[in-house]
């Protein structure tokens, strides 16, 4: 791994340098606004008209399919790609706008990649002492100082003098973090940091990010497209798609509540399920589920069903189906997954419509079983079929 800082001696003399850094009383440690960044040949921006804000101390979660622009944006944050327009701030400073352009080495920015890109002929101690060269000889004690702080902030102290390939993928991941975190950078990026490891590995390692990062208080940009990884990590989560910012919120806000249908067909992986409204009801293949216009979240588009009564898809997340069992019943048992704590039922209507429902373990059926399906949460959101792919209705639906 190569951190941002390093490449003092990569500079020219004629370059502008980010003054030391001090978070402004905003709180806002990073401010992109309307950055747009296309490559040559290509017919569409890889980053377009992106504004966001991190505040200091938080987590960002990137996250989107790939292609999206989660690693470009990442690059111009840090300074390795240029943007055509917009721009770049860092703890209220300006470090990429038209001629304004501060140098990667002096973003105080840390980076960890998903290869870990460790020197394989330096030990762990080297390896993390790598991005500390600017202390000169008279800082040696300040250096290793450093050093021995951030491998024992990963869990790694005893380890000190193991080369690369003496450790597990794991160890090897936390002496990259190590040496992201050594020279105390403002604000730290993660690029898919964790999808060369394991399962379990994953499992226990991104959790461990998420406490080394908040336990030094550094803010952190976190990339990856795996869904839960990013809802587990991050304070806030930018959903990206083409290019663009498709949502940016909590990651509550970005499960419960999606801003497209996007949204909710990546995060959330729900099923959707065509339907209709008549007078005061959805009316759907699975039945009539009734209206309360209290929960809708977008008024406009709810006055416009109203009015017209547009065709549209129900979205009702996996956890969200009653499963009962109904020997004529027309949905169909295709198959089940035990999952541990939980199972996942394949279903297939009548029409040949395929649904997924999550049951506790106490909900049992064979495959093959006819069954009654029914949403039990109270909110459906309902997507419009008719040029509004951004839009969604919050409508309660009471379970029968």
């Amino acid at each position: 791994m190569l951190l941002v800082n390093f490449f003092h001696s990569l500079a020219g003399a004629q370059r502008q340098y980010l003054t030391p850094m001090t978070p402004p009383t905003s709180t806002a440690i990073l401010q992109i606004e309307q950055i747009t960044r296309q490559f040559a040949g290509s017919s569409a921006p890889a980053v377009a008209n992106l504004s966001l804000t991190l505040t200091q101390g938080d987590i960002l979660g990137l996250l989107g399919p790939s292609g999206c622009g989660k690693t470009t944006l990442l690059r111009i944050i840090a300074g390795f790609e240029q943007h055509q327009s917009g721009v770049v701030k860092l703890a209220g400073q300006t470090v990429s706008q038209g001629s304004t352009w501060v140098p990667p080495e002096r973003r105080s920015i840390g980076m960890v990649f998903q290869d870990f890109a460790l020197f394989p002929h330096l030990t762990v101690a080297d390896n993390v002492a790598f991005g500390l060269k600017h202390l000169g000889r008279k800082q040696s004690e300040q250096r290793q100082g450093r050093v021995s702080e951030a491998i024992a902030l990963v869990g790694l102290d005893g380890m000190e003098n193991r080369f690369p390939h003496e450790l597990s993928g794991g160890q090897q991941q936390r002496v990259a973090l190590a040496r992201a975190l050594a020279p105390r950078p403002t604000l730290i990026l993660l690029d898919e940091p964790l999808s060369n490891l394991d399962v379990q590995v994953r499992l226990y390692l991104r959790h461990e990010v998420r406490d080394i990062l908040k336990s030094t208080g550094t803010s952190g940009i976190f990339v990856t497209h795996d869904q839960e990884e990013a809802l587990s990590i991050a304070d806030q989560v930018a959903v990206m798609r083409q290019g663009k910012l498709e949502q940016l919120g909590t990651p509550e806000e970005i499960y419960q509540d999606p801003a497209s249908r996007f949204v909710a067909e990546f995060v959330t992986q729900a099923n959707f399920l065509p339907a209709q409204r008549q007078e005061q009801m959805w009316e759907s293949e699975l039945g009539a589920f009734p209206i309360d216009p209290i929960h809708c979240t977008c008024q406009a588009v709810w006055d416009i069903c109203q009015r017209e009564s547009l065709p549209g898809d129900l979205m009702i997340r996996q956890e969200d189906l009653r499963l009962e069992a109904a020997p004529d019943g027309e949905v169909i048992v295709r198959d089940r997954h035990f999952l541990g704590r939980e199972y996942c039922y394949f279903l297939q209507t009548h029409s040949g419509r395929g649904l997924q429902a999550r049951t506790s373990m106490d909900v049992r059926f064979a495959v093959g079983d006819r069954v009654k399906v029914s949403p039990v949460h109270p909110n459906l959101r309902f997507f419009p079929n008719q040029g509004s792919e951004a839009l969604g209705v919050m409508a309660g639906a009471i379970g029968a």
